[in-house]
């Protein structure tokens, strides 16, 4: 069975990940240097570790920096009960990748130099967090007042920053070979049609979390929350509709998938619905809202990453 597009969340970034290696001829040569179908195999493969790593060291990154907090709040006597826990990343995608493909040709270099920065912050990063354990372990805030602690913090932020500015450049890099490939994966794919659908309703579910997050840090505004709630409920409702009847069935079990997935977008539907109607009333989106709206998010994209697998 082909295996196709994988939505992949980072940093609320929606990406194309590519897992079907087949029909490779067919990439557009503007996008690709293919000298062979291992050039265009190595991309694919780069972009699903690349995107895997991301994630994973993303929600290890939020993990440290609460720590980072946590540990200058104790090291200066306010009182923390208990200090979060932070287990050691264990990126197996990341150490897949071993270099940039040559297949990028005129992107390589610009690529090799930002991923060559991501690699540099992300070691930093577990190397500082270790170094402030160390500190925190031994006590030593009781000879300094916690001086080391702040310190190590900004240095923590701001390799953080630095990772995220990398991480963010590769995948606006790479995009435009995911683009490719996913014109050649879904071009005589059995559930084409219901593949299509199901990212419309992504696609829209991310420009509602890139308004809701603007509006979120700055003001709320009814007017473009209730159109972006409209054009993703089009989107939910027109999925819903598909009858899911695909003669190949070795796709046959990918029904209650899809139906699942459905059920999950219209859960959210319902939650922004709340969100605007709290919105409105409080003058201001609410926090326990947002982190409503963000978990239904991360269940969605879940249910559609198992939908396409």
């Amino acid at each position: 069975m082909k295996k196709i597009i994988v939505l992949a969340m980072a940093l609320s970034l929606t990406a194309t990940m590519i897992s079907c290696k087949k029909g490779v001829e067919r990439f557009s040569s503007t996008v690709l240097n293919l000298g062979s179908e291992a050039d265009a195999n190595a991309i694919i493969d780069f972009n699903n570790n690349f995107i895997d790593s991301y994630k994973s060291t993303s929600k290890h990154i939020e993990r440290v920096l609460k720590y980072a907090d946590e540990a200058v709040a104790k090291s200066k006597g306010k009182n923390v009960l208990v200090m979060p826990v932070i287990i050691n990343s264990m990126d197996y995608s990341f150490s897949k990748i071993k270099e940039v493909p040559s297949g990028f040709d005129k992107d390589k270099a610009a690529i090799e130099k930002e991923f060559n920065m991501y690699k540099i912050k992300k070691e930093n990063i577990d190397k500082k967090i270790e170094e402030l354990k160390s500190y925190m372990t031994s006590e030593d805030y009781k000879d300094d007042k916690g001086v080391k602690a702040e310190a190590i913090r900004k240095e923590i932020e701001s390799d953080v920053n630095a990772f995220y500015a990398a991480g963010e450049n590769i995948m606006i890099k790479i995009k435009p070979a995911t683009d490719a490939a996913e014109e050649v994966i879904l071009k005589d794919h059995p559930m084409k049609e219901y593949i299509i659908s199901s990212k419309n309703v992504m696609n829209s579910m991310d420009s509602v979390i890139d308004l809701l997050g603007k509006q979120y840090s700055g003001q709320f505004n009814e007017a473009e929350a209730q159109k972006k709630y409209d054009e993703y409920a089009k989107a939910v409702e027109a999925n819903a509709k598909l009858n899911f009847d695909v003669k190949d069935q070795q796709y046959s079990y990918k029904k209650s998938q899809f139906e699942t997935f459905n059920k999950n977008a219209s859960n959210f539907l319902d939650l922004y619905r709340k969100l605007i109607r709290d919105a409105k009333e409080k003058g201001k989106i609410q926090d326990n809202d947002i982190q409503q709206i963000d978990s239904s998010y991360e269940s969605v994209l879940s249910a559609y990453n198992i939908f396409v697998k």
